[in-house]
């Protein structure tokens, strides 16, 4: 499990990294530079989002569970 959380965050990074290629180097044009960019970017939204899903999801069902001080403690 831990290994498909860090998969994913690793995939998060990588996609913000290639929005910021894009943003510096880009395409030809001003168009495609940002069509571009903003794909990078919406992948990274909705990598961010099936991440915390799966990891809500986890711990529902038992696979991880929480660590540290306890609320009220």
């Amino acid at each position: 499990m831990v290994f498909i959380f860090t998969l994913a965050f690793i995939a998060i990074i990588a996609s913000l990294g290639l929005a910021m290629y894009y943003m510096l180097k880009g395409g030809n044009t001003e168009n495609s530079k940002s069509n571009n960019m903003s794909k990078a970017l919406a992948l990274r939204v909705g990598l961010s989002v099936a991440l915390f899903l799966c990891i809500l999801i986890s711990w529902k069902i038992g696979w991880i569970e929480p660590t540290g001080i306890k609320a009220g403690q």
